[in-house]
């Protein structure tokens, strides 16, 4: 609470700077965790999809910082590691939105490094015999954290690898999604979160259409899916303190 309500005041103090002085270095900064780009006019429109980004920052680390709901109860190994990992994830895709450029490609390789980790833990944890699942996360986020190391050695990869890593991580996200929403481990306002997050790309391309992204704050846009991953994630490892009351349904057996 303390966290996101110094945030909200640093916020709302850069919002009265960027409408009474034009400045919008502290609201940008704030909310994309960069210096402002260069000719960007301290308009309405820009001031409002800052602040949007900035309502998401908030929101975000009030349900990630608020911790689980329950108490810790005995855990098995496998569901701790879990949690850890997925505390870890979050963790990274914030990183890679502060990041400065010159570490931008290095906090990407752990973004994906990260993410991988959770797949190979979340088959542990769901059981059965999910081999889509896992094969579509191996290939997906292993994949993208290859592509990133060659990345960084200056080694090109070609745009059609990046887009079967693409479709992988799809694949997985829907899959896992499936499988939480039928396990009582995981509660419906986190599967929604990760539902918002699989679907937000498609709307926030559409949204950003009527703004020309050499002069606007079009980037904050892409705040809001970065905030609703690590939700999801956060989330994710909340659920998982929480006693189960009852057996988790099967899951469907997977196409």
């Amino acid at each position: 609470m303390l966290v996101t309500a110094s945030y909200g005041a640093a916020l709302t103090v850069a919002v009265v700077i960027a409408l009474i002085s034009g400045d919008l270095g502290p609201l940008w900064w704030l909310t994309l965790f960069t210096t402002v780009t260069e000719g960007v006019a301290a308009t309405g429109q820009n001031v409002l999809l800052l602040v949007v980004a900035g309502l998401f920052w908030a929101w975000g680390t009030w349900q990630i910082l608020r911790g689980p709901l329950a108490g810790p109860p005995q855990q098995d190994r496998n569901t701790l590691w879990l949690r850890v990992a997925l505390y870890v994830a979050a963790s990274t895709t914030w990183l890679v939105h502060i990041a400065p450029s010159l570490v931008w490609a290095v906090a990407s390789v752990l973004d994906t490094a990260a993410m991988w980790v959770v797949v190979l833990l979340f088959m542990r944890v769901l059981g059965g015999d999910r081999q889509y699942m896992r094969g579509a996360g191996v290939l997906g986020y292993g994949g993208f954290t290859v592509i990133g190391v060659l990345d960084l050695v200056g080694w090109p990869v070609p745009g059609w690898v990046e887009l079967i890593c693409g479709v992988a991580v799809l694949a997985w996200t829907v899959l896992v999604l499936r499988a939480q929403g039928y396990d009582d481990r995981w509660g419906t306002a986190t599967v929604a979160y990760g539902i918002a997050a699989l679907v937000a790309p498609i709307f926030l391309i559409l949204a950003a259409l009527p703004f020309p992204d050499e002069t606007s704050a079009v980037e904050a846009l892409g705040v809001v899916s970065s905030v609703l991953i690590m939700i999801w994630l956060a989330n994710s490892a909340h659920d998982l303190a929480a006693p189960r009351h009852q057996p988790a349904a099967p899951a469907p057996l997977e196409a």
